[in-house]
């Protein structure tokens, strides 16, 4: 494990070791060094040896007078204390030695007032700004403008996002698109008496394209673009989200027109509830102040609020009124057309090779967001590459899809026959049941090559056309396709394993749903008893029911459950010598495509 790197020291701390050093040398070491060079007598001494002839040069200074003795050939500096001697003068020139007195040098005034007051503020000046840096760093912003709004701020040719760039949210740009003739000509509404949305809320699931959307309504508009994330309202200080809010508006007032976009807006959008912490809560002061804001300005200067969320049921009741945000525009996933069209957004600057057939993509990537799409794109592309090849193949696109999927493959992974051969009946026993069935879609692959997700295989099937809606013999077959593999190993194998874990997870998320969601069950008929939370970010339900029907919930969900099971081995076992014949196919190949499989089940016994 490597060990955390220590923070790093400041600048201050190196300086203040150093200067620490050399007041300690100057105090000590220097002195000592001095003193064994220089001998210090007594004036008595000094004199003697003037008249003694023995000192050769002398120099006199204001408090200590300094002589240099020759002896043995050697010259000996000698130092004594200066003394009220008016005959010294006399003595030295009889003597014949060599002697002078210091000039004292005269320091300009100017020079003076620069070393005595200057220079000393110059440097507490520097020190101040050092140690106000470094605590600017270590609280994340600058203390002198906390109230600042950090917001980015973009001209239009900036930006450069269009609805061109956008796709698979027809109906999103369609409710966009008055804005964006707003900004061009705000004259024509004030006309007629109608006034512009002050704001639009863009709610969507993640990676739908909410701040692309919100880009290319400024590119469209060519107008500046304010961009700030709800995050970055919220500080430590009581008070800095909401003098960044006011801080914010009157920026993009005076660059109106303009757009404010303010990302993950339920930051600080949150509902007011009594159990908070109260008016003091930096968050509710933040939340206050945007109201505030919004209410403050007029739609005909042309400042249009645009925010987004994919947690639309905890906002504020207040925030979402008419007159704050007037609109609410879904960006849901894209539908079929949808993803087709976003991988041909995403594939323009991708090299792609002959027959490529993005309706297959689409059908194959049911509930992918546009940013899952992009990712599928640049999977096939760093594929091609990692292959040799100078283009993007159908057949990268379609591993992509299964990476996106299901991870990587394994190529190291060793199975064991036995458990190659389990899992063989497994999937053949999903598409087996699949094809045998009405109301499914058709098997396109099967394959038994474990990935990185964990899966040790899997059967995917391709809707010939999307699906909106599901009736409730879809749903249930749909269970009892889920129920085949284990199903698949009890008909052939005489046993069971854990690999239909996830198999048996879904199956019970789909039996409940007809139960509680669906209102498809005859005991409970069309009674609510699950509410959804959160269902842009996972879909979590909660039961709003007693402890008892919730029990006779239970009883209804494992009958369910207990017929899919029953009618998956009904199927298995009237197709017995099938179920052996494509297990061994498929233990033996790993992977079976679509076409080949309607084939070998077409092949007599």
């Amino acid at each position: 494990m490597d060990e955390q790197k220590r923070p790093r020291k400041p600048l201050l701390f190196y300086y203040a070791i150093t200067l620490g050093i050399v007041m300690l040398l100057n105090m000590f070491l220097f002195p000592g060094l001095l003193k064994s060079e220089v001998t210090q007598v007594d004036y008595g001494t000094f004199l003697r040896q003037v008249e003694s002839g023995k000192v050769k040069t002398v120099e006199i200074q204001d408090s200590q007078i300094g002589f240099v003795i020759e002896e043995n050939g050697e010259e000996k500096l000698f130092v004594t204390g200066k003394m009220d001697d008016p005959g010294l003068v006399e003595r030295l020139y009889k003597s014949g030695a060599e002697f002078s007195k210091v000039i004292p040098k005269e320091v300009s005034p100017l020079l003076n007032f620069i070393l005595t007051w200057i220079v000393p503020i110059g440097i507490f000046i520097l020190l101040g700004r050092l140690i106000t840096n470094k605590f600017q760093k270590s609280m994340g912003g600058n203390a002198l403008s906390l109230g600042k709004s950090n917001a980015k701020i973009y001209v239009h040719a900036q930006t450069g996002k269009t609805f061109t760039d956008v796709a698979g949210q027809d109906e999103a740009k369609e409710a966009l698109e008055e804005i964006v003739d707003f900004l061009h000509n705000p004259k024509k509404y004030a006309e007629i008496g109608a006034r512009i949305p002050k704001g639009a809320l863009l709610v969507g699931p993640p990676g739908t394209g909410k701040t692309l959307l919100a880009q290319a309504v400024a590119g469209e508009a060519q107008v500046p673009f304010f961009s700030i994330s709800g995050s970055e309202f919220v500080e430590m200080f009581v008070g800095m989200g909401a003098a960044r809010v006011r801080d914010l508006f009157k920026q993009a007032q005076a660059k109106a027109p303009c757009i404010i976009f303010i990302d993950e807006i339920d930051t600080i959008g949150k509902t007011r509830t009594a159990g908070g912490l109260g008016g003091n809560d930096e968050r509710e002061q933040t939340l206050n102040q945007l109201l505030t804001e919004m209410d403050g300005f007029q739609s005909d200067k042309g400042l249009v609020i645009l925010a987004a969320t994919n947690r639309p049921e905890i906002l504020d009741k207040a925030l979402l009124r008419p007159g704050r945000f007037d609109r609410r525009i879904p960006v849901e996933l894209p539908d079929l057309a949808g993803r087709e069209a976003v991988l041909n957004v995403h594939a323009k600057n991708v090299k792609l090779g002959p027959n490529i057939d993005f309706n297959a993509i689409a059908r194959a990537t049911s509930g992918a967001s546009g940013a899952d799409l992009a990712n599928v794109i640049n999977e096939a592309a760093l594929l091609a590459v990692k292959l040799g090849r100078k283009r993007v193949l159908q057949s990268d696109l379609e591993e992509s899809v299964e990476v996106v999927i299901a991870g990587y493959q394994r190529k190291n992974a060793v199975l064991s026959d036995k458990d190659k051969l389990t899992i063989a009946y497994h999937e053949i026993g999903h598409a087996l049941v699949a094809a045998k069935l009405e109301n499914t879609a058709p098997v396109h692959k099967i394959t038994i090559v474990p990935r990185t997700s964990g899966a040790l295989g899997y059967t995917m099937q391709l809707e010939e056309t999307e699906q909106v809606l599901l009736s409730r013999e879809q749903v249930m077959e749909k269970i009892v396709v889920l129920l085949g593999g284990r199903a698949a190993e009890e008909t052939a194998l005489k046993t069971i394993t854990s690999g239909a874990s996830n198999d048996i997870e879904q199956a019970t998320k789909l039996a409940r749903a007809i139960v509680t969601r669906f209102g498809m069950s005859e005991e409970f008929d069309m009674m609510s008893l699950e509410t959804v939370n959160n269902p842009y970010l996972g879909g979590d339900t909660s039961l709003l029911v007693s402890a008892d029907t919730a029990s006779k919930i239970d009883e209804v969900i494992l009958g369910i459950i207990k017929g899919a099971h029953g009618k998956a081995l009904e199927i298995l076992k009237e197709n017995k010598d099938t179920l052996h014949r494509l297990a061994k196919h498929l233990f033996e190949k790993e992977t079976i495509n679509g076409e080949e499989f309607t084939a070998l089940i077409s092949q007599p016994q």
